[in-house]
């Protein structure tokens, strides 16, 4: 039978836990290896980010555009004399 911590995860961390107040506060550690959170990314991947998210999304807009039309033809049908 193996052991219940073989599968607990003691290294990931979800948050930052260097909280200004905690006794383990470093001031210095936000300042290490951290660019304020700003990514560089070339024209090419912004495009490709850009198309993922319109490819993403065309399946909605079309469900969207295809409901609204069969509401206008429906509504033509009932109000038409």
């Amino acid at each position: 039978m193996a052991d219940k911590d073989d599968d607990l995860d003691t290294e990931t961390s979800f948050a930052d836990m260097n909280v200004d107040g905690f006794k383990w506060y470093d001031p210095s550690a936000k300042k290490k290896g951290k660019s304020n959170g700003k990514v560089k990314i070339t024209r090419k991947e912004y495009r490709a980010m850009v198309k993922g998210a319109f490819e993403a999304l065309l399946p909605l807009i079309g469900c969207i555009v295809v409901a609204m039309l069969a509401v206008f033809i429906f509504a033509y049908l009932w109000l038409k004399k």
